[in-house]
């Protein structure tokens, strides 16, 4: 796009973020990169213009808890262009000298609440510090019991993500996991930042596509070419199964390895799953729907409700995770949608899940903007 039209373009989204609480915001225009400049604007991140759109799908791939698609506004922000990064997450490491959820022992209160009543704590020796690790399985198994390929891993921790023999050595651009939703906050709360609601999240992840099925279109791998990291079953075979041979699961791959979506964001979907600020409601989204009044910036339910966890209390403490993995596949979840969601232990990291952050700033000024999408 010409500077000239980007420059109206950008105007047009400032004066709908200053107009916000006058009236809902515009859907926005064709969408134009426009990225911090770490001066005047926050580095690292793109302007996400205000406007509304179709959230969820009623498409014949998604599942119950993405249904109906209703219309929901939001105001403009700034987004990661990138999940935070190993290199990133050290770095406040090395500043805060924080301990992550992982490196902890657990803490048996927060560990009952995702049992069923009556479950006796177990001994101390038996509550040491790790984390969820996917395993994978030596042959095809009921898809119905993901226990079978998932293991608490003693040791496992954002930097050995697969446990005591793994490492990130190497991988410092790569996606960092086995973060939990509160080793987020502190994050957050360093970096001046803040998590995305869900709202926001798939706004941005949409990139101005209404209601297409992947962030870059309809089409899986235009011109055969993937556009995200997940489990590919025609190249890895048969989900969850690991070939020793080939040294077990396909992992993260480094940020901006795809093209980015119409806002200038890479890895919406697949390499690690994202999480967002809201409780998880199974049917939240059913709720929404029915609203009489236009959904303008939601915050998502009150509490936590999933039926589909077995043996989990229905409303076990459960934040929303999005964007799928590198682990999502066609025969189990297929969650590199935008509009697929989950639920997940907010204390409990995996080997698959990260982050990105939002920051509430100043939308970028004309002159910015024209610049950027020159």
């Amino acid at each position: 796009m010409a500077g000239g039209a980007a420059l109206i373009v950008v105007a047009a989204g400032a004066a709908a973020a200053l107009a916000w609480h006058k009236s809902s915001p515009p859907v926005p225009a064709e969408p134009v990169v426009v990225l911090g400049d770490g001066v005047t604007t926050p580095g690292g991140m793109a302007w996400i213009p205000p406007g509304s759109f179709q959230m969820g799908s009623d498409s014949k791939l998604a599942q119950a808890n993405e249904k109906p698609a209703h219309a929901v506004s939001v105001k403009g922000f700034w987004m990661d262009v990138t999940h935070v990064t190993n290199d990133e997450f050290a770095e406040f490491v090395r500043q805060t000298g924080y301990v992550t959820t992982a490196e902890q022992k657990p803490d048996w209160e927060t560990i009952r609440v995702q049992l069923p009543p009556g479950i006796p704590k177990p001994p101390d020796d038996v509550l040491v510090p790790g984390a969820m690790v996917f395993v994978g399985t030596s042959g095809p198994v009921d898809l119905r019991d993901y226990s079978q390929w998932w293991r608490y891993v003693p040791g496992a921790d954002w930097r050995h993500p697969q446990g005591p023999g793994s490492t990130i050595e190497g991988k410092g651009d790569h996606p960092v996991v086995q973060v939990s939703y509160e080793d987020v906050q502190a994050y957050a709360k360093w970096a001046g930042k803040r998590l995305p609601t869900e709202a926001e999240w798939e706004y941005a992840a949409r990139g101005g596509l209404e209601q297409a099925t992947y962030v870059w279109g309809d089409e899986l791998s235009p011109d055969g070419k993937p556009m995200a990291n997940y489990w590919d079953s025609k190249q890895q075979g048969t989900f969850p199964v690991v070939s020793p041979k080939a040294g077990g699961a396909e992992g993260t791959v480094p940020a901006k390895t795809f093209p980015p979506n119409g806002y200038g964001l890479y890895d919406m979907t697949g390499n690690a799953w994202q999480w967002v600020a809201d409780w998880y409601g199974a049917d939240y989204f059913s709720k929404q729907a029915k609203a009489t009044t236009p959904i303008v910036d939601p915050q998502g339910p009150a509490q936590a409700f999933d039926p589909s966890d077995p043996g989990v209390p229905l409303d076990a403490p459960k934040r929303v995770i999005r964007g799928g993995s590198f682990l999502c596949n066609e025969s189990y979840c297929l969650s590199y949608r935008p509009s697929a969601r989950r639920g997940s232990d907010p204390y409990s990291p995996m080997s698959h899940v990260g982050f990105r952050l939002v920051k509430d700033a100043a939308a970028p000024t004309a002159q910015v903007a024209a610049h950027t999408a020159k």
